[in-house]
């Protein structure tokens, strides 16, 4: 009986261990790419640069005279340039974190193979 068990966890712990890569670049990927795109959505969803670009006219707290609307579009279009720039970095980190996904086997792998090496 307890044979059958530990044959059974070795046979799965092997049978992991070789499914481990095709899992990690296929569900994995598809599962790392989904959490990226809701992260970068969250950052836009927060940032909303294009928000600001389209009530880039209207003129903020109900300022009609000429001065509140030629500040109140400046205003706009500065939050509009800095919120676009942090939204740009912000898509680099999601694509860096991506990027990591990917390669992290890889360097761990190549890690293990280069101290058995020695």
């Amino acid at each position: 009986m307890w044979l059958l068990v530990f044959q059974r966890i070795f046979f799965d712990a092997i049978l992991d261990l070789f499914y481990f890569p095709l899992w990690w670049y296929t569900a994995g990927v598809v599962h790392s790419a989904k959490w990226c795109g809701q992260f970068f959505m969250e950052g836009n969803q927060m940032l909303a640069p294009f928000l600001w670009l389209k009530n880039l006219l209207v003129p903020m707290f109900g300022q009609y005279d000429w001065q509140g609307r030629i500040i109140s579009f400046f205003m706009r279009l500065v939050q509009f340039f800095f919120r676009s720039l942090a939204l740009m970095v912000w898509a680099v980190v999601c694509l860096g974190l991506f990027c990591v996904w990917l390669i992290l086997p890889i360097i761990v792998f190549g890690g293990l193979f280069m101290s058995f090496k020695r």
